[in-house]
Parts: C-alpha cells; sequence; structure tokens
C-alpha cells in the first residue's frame, strides 16, 4: 500500500487545508506537535480503551505493530463470521482511502452500527465530516450502516470506583453519551468522492500556495504553522489581544505590523491600547492598579495550585476533565515587606486532593488578601468544596478572600515585548525582576507539571527519577507565586 494513500485522519486535514495534507504527507518531519497535542491522543486513545469495555466479547483489530493491509484482511476474515459481531478498530480500505472505525456492530438481522468515540464533550461540526468519510467507504464495500453515532464524554458523569463481582467492568457505564447523527451525515456523502478526487490532486501536485489563515487553527491547531509562517516583524499583527477577522483583514491590506497600523482603524479598545504602546515603545501603568491594592489588608498570600485531569477519571468522586491539584504554592507577604515560603506536593501515590486541600487550609490562615492570577484557582476550590463536603465551609471562607491579579493587570498595564498577552509568562520578563522561567529544570509550564506528576504515580519510576521530579515540580510552582509578588509589587508602584 502506498504512502501517500488517504487515511481518514489525512482526508481531515485536507478538510481543514490542503497545504496541511500535502505537508502531512510528503514531509511530516516539519511538524512541530505540541506536549498538549500528544496528551490529546494520549486522553483519545484511554476514552477509546475505555469505550471498548462497554461492548464485552468485542474482537480488536490488529494493533500498534499490524500493518495496514494485514488489518484490512483481518476485518475481512472476522465478518466473515455467521451473527452478532462487535469490531473494534476494524480496517476498510476503497479507492485509496483507509478507515479505521472505532466500533462497528452487527446485530443477528445483520444491521450494523458505527460508532465514533471522541474524547470532547460534545459534537463537533468536523465529527460529521469524520463519520461521512467512514460511513462512504463501508457503503461503497457493500456494508451499509444503518444507524450512525457519535459518542462523546460525558463530563457530569462521576467516577464512583472500580466495581466488583459481576458487575465488574461497568464502573464506566455513563462515561459516555451516545449520539445518533446518521441524518447528519447522510446529506454528506455525495460530497465524499470529489473530497477524494480533490485530495489525490492536492498530493500528486506541488505545495499548494496558501497563506497562514484562519484554517490555521480552525477546527484544531495545525501542527505545520510555525513552518507556514513566513519571518514576523517584531511586533507582528497576529499578536493583537482578541485576534479574529481584523487581524487577518490588516495582513490582507498588507499590514504586518502593529506599528504601522493607522490611527482610527482599531474598534477594539484593548487594541487599540496595545498599538498605541507598542508604537511609543515603553511600558504603560496606570494608577488605577496602585489604588486599588493599596486598598487592601495584610498580610497577603500569593497562591497557585497544580493540577492534573484525565478524561477517563481514576480517582472515585472525579469527573472527567476536572482539574484535580496535587500541588500548591504559597508565599505570604507582611506589611513590611517579609516574605515567607509555604508548599505543598502529594506523594504521587494515591488520590491527592484531600491532602491538598487540608494543608492548604492550615497554611492561608483565616485573614487577608489571597492572590491568584484568572479564575483557574477559584474553580479547583469549588470543586474540592463540592468533594469534601466537611471541608465546604473553610474553603469557601477562602474563595471570598480571592484577589485575581488577571483583570486587574489587563486593565492596567501593557508594555510592548507583551507582544498581546497578558499571561504571567508575557508580563514576568517585563517587569524589573531576576526571575526567569528557561532557567528552571524539566518543568516550566503546567502541562509539563502535570506530566511529571504522572510519571511520579507510575509504579516503575525509581526514586532517583522521582526525587529529580519532585525538585523540578516544588521550583516551578514556587516561582509562578514569586512571580505574584513581584507583579502586585510592580503594580503598587503605579503614580496614584
Amino acid at each position: 500500500m502506498s504512502d501517500h494513500y488517504l487515511s481518514k485522519t489525512r482526508m481531515l486535514s485536507g478538510w481543514q487545508c490542503a497545504k496541511r495534507l500535502w505537508l502531512e504527507t510528503r514531509h511530516p518531519e516539519y511538524a512541530d506537535v505540541s506536549r498538549d497535542t500528544l496528551r490529546a491522543f494520549a486522553k483519545g486513545h484511554r476514552v477509546g480503551e475505555a469505550a471498548h469495555t462497554l461492548f464485552p466479547g468485542g474482537i480488536l483489530i490488529g494493533g500498534d505493530r499490524t500493518t495496514a493491509a494485514k488489518a484490512v484482511e483481518e476485518t475481512r476474515q472476522a465478518l466473515q463470521s455467521r451473527g452478532p459481531l462487535t469490531l473494534f478498530e476494524g480496517a476498510f480500505v476503497h479507492q485509496g482511502v483507509m478507515i479505521r472505525t472505532d466500533i462497528l456492530l452487527r446485530n443477528t438481522l445483520g444491521d450494523l452500527r458505527l460508532i465514533e468515540v471522541k474524547a470532547s464533550t460534545g459534537v463537533k461540526p468536523y465529527h460529521y465530516v469524520d463519520c461521512a468519510i467512514q460511513t462512504w467507504v463501508l457503503a461503497c464495500l457493500g456494508l451499509h450502516p444503518t444507524r450512525i453515532e457519535l459518542a462523546h464524554v460525558n463530563n457530569a458523569f462521576v467516577y464512583h470506583g472500580e466495581h466488583k463481582g459481576e458487575d465488574r467492568g461497568n464502573e464506566y457505564s455513563g462515561l459516555l453519551v451516545f449520539q445518533d447523527i446518521t441524518d447528519k451525515v447522510a446529506p454528506m456523502l455525495e460530497q465524499v468522492p470529489r473530497w477524494v478526487e480533490e485530495f489525490e490532486d492536492v498530493l500528486a501536485g506541488d505545495l499548494p500556495p496558501l497563506d497562514i489563515g484562519p484554517q490555521c487553527r480552525n477546527p484544531y491547531a495545525c501542527p505545520f504553522l510555525a513552518h507556514c509562517t513566513p519571518p514576523q516583524p517584531d511586533y507582528p499583527v497576529t499578536s493583537l489581544p482578541g485576534g479574529g477577522k481584523s487581524v487577518w483583514q490588516l495582513r490582507a491590506a498588507g499590514i504586518d505590523d502593529i506599528r504601522d497600523i493607522p490611527a482610527g482603524t482599531l474598534s477594539s479598545e484593548t487594541q487599540e491600547w496595545v498599538r498605541r504602546v507598542t508604537i511609543a515603545g515603553q511600558a504603560e501603568l496606570k494608577p488605577a492598579a496602585a489604588a486599588e491594592l493599596g486598598a487592601l489588608g495584610w498580610p497577603r498570600f500569593y497562591f497557585d495550585f497544580e493540577t492534573v485531569d484525565f478524561a477517563v477519571p481514576i480517582w472515585t468522586g472525579t469527573r472527567p476533565y476536572q482539574a484535580l491539584p496535587f500541588q500548591w504554592s504559597c508565599h505570604v507577604e507582611q506589611e513590611g515587606g517579609k516574605l515567607e515560603h509555604r508548599e505543598f506536593l502529594a506523594e504521587g501515590d494515591g488520590a491527592p486532593m484531600r491532602a491538598c486541600a487540608e494543608s492548604l487550609i492550615l497554611a492561608l490562615e483565616t485573614a487577608g488578601p489571597v492572590f491568584v492570577y484568572t479564575g483557574f484557582e477559584q474553580r479547583v476550590l469549588t470543586d474540592l468544596a463540592a468533594l469534601f463536603p466537611d471541608l465546604a465551609e473553610d474553603l469557601n471562607a477562602i474563595i471570598a478572600r480571592l484577589f485575581d491579579l488577571h483583570p486587574l493587570t489587563r486593565a492596567n498595564y501593557y508594555h510592548p515585548d507583551m507582544k498581546g498577552s497578558w499571561s504571567i509568562k508575557a508580563v514576568l520578563p517585563t517587569l524589573d525582576t531576576d526571575l526567569d522561567y528557561d532557567a528552571l529544570g524539566e518543568v516550566r509550564e503546567g502541562t509539563a507539571a502535570s506530566e511529571a506528576f504522572l510519571e511520579m504515580m507510575q509504579a516503575g519510576t525509581g526514586e532517583d527519577r522521582r526525587r529529580a521530579l519532585r525538585e523540578d515540580l516544588l521550583a516551578y510552582c514556587k516561582l509562578d507565586t514569586l512571580a505574584l509578588v513581584e507583579l502586585a509589587r510592580a503594580l503598587g508602584r503605579a503614580p496614584v
């Protein structure tokens, strides 16, 4: 089978962007696959495994090392059997298009039910395209699904733990929502052969001459974006906060640098502020920030969680994609400027949420503002209060003391080097501080922190490796809250 066959995945890439299809097929080495993307792949695989447990007795076709041709033959042989049948990852090829069906069921009457399993929490428009390609291939092979379903994660599902005895294996009943999309897919089937012809022409030709645009991030971020992006000016218009249609209109008008945008062009007040400050070439700090901070009491607590989430929950009482804290850091500042650091990091050998909650209740005391950055910490605290009702009063008292520095910063501070971002990692380098995330070890951002903790959880992780991960996690989370201290101090220096 040719390396340039049109898999369903490649067809979806072509549906998003012809250039992506060409690069994915001819030069996959140009892709820059992010950690977040790899985690999403892993979560999708885990959801697929959980879906299989809902259909006992199913046959899994092939495996990671099975060639495409062998998987197709194995599928063909399985379909020759009589009676009810459940296939996982069935392989089919028609007209150079190969698909793997997540779940294909045949009942006693011979009716086929096609189920596509997704790790998302709802049905998205491109899911219909995905299922249309599969249905077309099956129909062309004489297999006509009478029902097409999209199984997606039910984010209201609560995991009650591993079942025992006769009920064993049913612990994930209710994890997925099975939505009938037959009527949505049917009208799209006549378009599939046109897509096949179009994408074959793309692969037979040279690299399509397409510029970067909205398609680079819709419906998902393209791993070739960095490769396709031409050299950028120091302050590209693509970094304007909010982005959207205005950015592509500027690019279409030949304006690539924020400093070249004519006055009166931008309708967004925030974008106009960014344009003006960028042209001025120096930071702007509004006095309202210091006035608001000055009204707050002491001591002041600077607080940050690190969390992990699972598409398929593993801890009792938790939901899919729920942010579950395993670590926190807190800097405590007295009125005279004296700092004290407090921290917690779970050992990685069980559910960490209760120990995390109990320790932070003690660390955050009962009075004084608790500074955070964005509303993330509040959401985690709210979930903890629901998970542990006996701790809810103390946790809700902490929530009442939260002060979010993010909207205060966004409304009152901008430096050209932030390039349209108010993330703490964009703001920190523009302040007068020696703090530097690049000086950290393996863990320098949230995804890496989650991965480090997951590795610590693994029974096979050696003690030396576990110790190194622990040190990196502690250093990273400590820097996060120290950054909040420096930010608050900087904002407090604004002229009132």
